[in-house]
């Protein structure tokens, strides 16, 4: 054989190697592509799932706050309409935010839990004003109180929790509402001790008259 020859058959040699070699770097290069997108595309898929749990959890916990605001409140109405009031849509109301709540408990950021803590500790103030309503001392202002409390402080403890969902979720964006949040958080926790203290003040007096 001569040297042209054998340049020749170690040409055909080296680039069949070459090409095999090419051939499989881009296989795996292009297999490797595949997983990354497959990858990034799970990753896409979960995080898409997640955020449409969590807006469920906020609709349902939203959703069932004013509800029980909604019941305690025609409750109260109702019995200063002399009406018999049945306890059985208030309690299921008050069940139904109970069990939003508590499973709230386990996703909810730091800032948007202590809302949602905050407004369940009002909401269940409202629910004994309602409770204490048929022997409470001076029944036109216990009503005046009551309404005032459902229609005031806890109207806006339930508004502060939907935009405070909202704003989690990124659908409502203010630059300057985490120092309303606080302002009206401490305005309704304010007025939600107040009111404790009062019913606190009056149990003596009920039990006194029975």
């Amino acid at each position: 054989m001569d040297v042209t020859t054998l340049a020749v058959a170690l040409i055909s040699v080296g680039g069949t190697l070459g090409g095999t070699l090419g051939g499989a770097v881009l296989s795996q290069r292009a297999n490797r592509e595949q997983n990354e997108r497959a990858d990034n595309q799970r990753a896409e898929e979960r995080h898409d799932q997640a955020q449409s749990a969590r807006r469920d959890l906020y609709a349902r916990l939203n959703t069932t706050a004013r509800a029980y605001r909604v019941a305690a409140r025609d409750a109260v109405r109702a019995a200063e309409r002399g009406e018999n009031v049945e306890p059985a849509a208030l309690d299921a109301a008050k069940e139904a935010w109970s069990e939003e709540y508590s499973q709230a408990q386990m996703a909810l950021a730091k800032d948007v839990l202590e809302v949602a803590s905050t407004l369940n500790r009002a909401l269940g103030v409202g629910y004994s004003v309602v409770k204490q309503l048929p022997s409470s001392p001076g029944l036109d202002g216990s009503y005046g109180r009551a309404k005032a409390w459902f229609s005031g402080p806890l109207s806006d403890g339930v508004y502060l929790l939907r935009v405070t969902l909202r704003h989690d979720l990124g659908v409502e964006v203010e630059p300057s509402f985490e120092h309303t949040r606080v302002q009206m958080l401490t305005a309704l926790d304010s007025e939600r001790r107040n009111l404790e203290r009062l019913l606190a003040s009056e149990q003596p007096q009920t039990a006194r008259s029975v």
